[in-house]
């Protein structure tokens, strides 16, 4: 696929998806939305590929909305915004739901939309010096597509909190509030990264995607008969697939598993 506001690469079975408008901080319009999503349903569907690494270019990760998107959009018609608001929910949604897992590589300001972006990937590594800010109600707007997202990975009472007061937190509260996974000086943040993603190539990809596709399945979920025998079926259904009986294989045999690289 050909980008505009976008820098794709892989290597090693790791992609990396960088936002790259660092003159407006990573700021999103229609047209990154729309290659934001097609990049992860490419992404999600290549078989080469087992990791994702969401990042941005520049000083900031992603400052939300890019200022003459918001310009045109107030002179939108109800349906109109209505059908703008969408596509972003619907990218949300795409690399929320990528088999694939995601990480965010956070540095710099992450702000609005941004922290959506963050919410939506599976890991989130964050460094030191980075700051947060659901910053939507001080322009009379709301988190909404965003919410889904922000609730699940930060907790009902720090979104209320955060989405009223708009208020500004740094990398050690968003780590205390669990809404992300590592807090690195800026110069061990690739480092971090590399880690996580080599731990992730390491894994069976079934098992991978599957345990991603679980947790999305499970929580919040009643834990009644329906739940348990909806879980009796995942695992014997993965006992039973290709991966699951090299996985069992390779480690009687005390061998590593014909997935992981050399």
């Amino acid at each position: 696929m050909e980008f505009t506001t976008l820098s794709v690469t892989a290597a090693q079975h790791v992609a990396t998806v960088t936002l790259n408008r660092p003159d407006v901080r990573n700021a999103f319009n229609e047209t990154v939305i729309a290659e934001l999503t097609g990049a992860f349903r490419a992404l999600g569907d290549s078989a080469e590929i087992r990791a994702i690494v969401l990042a941005g270019n520049g000083p900031a990760f992603c400052a939300g909305a890019d200022l003459n998107w918001m310009k045109k959009m107030a002179g939108y018609s109800h349906e109109q915004n209505r059908a703008d608001a969408l596509g972003l929910a619907q990218m949300l949604h795409t690399i929320w739901a990528c088999p694939k897992p995601v990480i965010a590589r956070v540095h710099g300001d992450t702000y609005a939309g941004g922290v959506g972006l963050v919410a939506a990937c599976d890991i989130a590594v964050s460094a030191e010096a980075a700051h947060f800010c659901l910053s939507e109600a001080k322009l009379g707007l709301l988190p909404a597509t965003i919410s889904p997202y922000v609730i699940r990975a930060m907790g009902e009472q720090a979104a209320r909190r955060y989405f009223i007061t708009a208020e500004r937190f740094d990398a050690a509260e968003a780590l205390r509030l669990g809404f992300v996974h590592a807090v690195v000086p800026a110069d061990g943040l690739d480092a971090k990264v590399a880690e996580l993603t080599a731990a992730l190539v390491a894994n069976s990809p079934n098992a991978v995607r599957e345990s991603k596709r679980l947790v999305q399945d499970i929580a919040g979920r009643a834990v009644d008969d329906a739940l348990l025998a909806d879980t009796a079926e995942r695992i014997a259904a993965i006992r039973a697939s290709d991966e699951g009986r090299e996985g069992v294989r390779s480690f009687l045999e005390k061998r590593s598993p014909s997935w992981r690289p050399a």
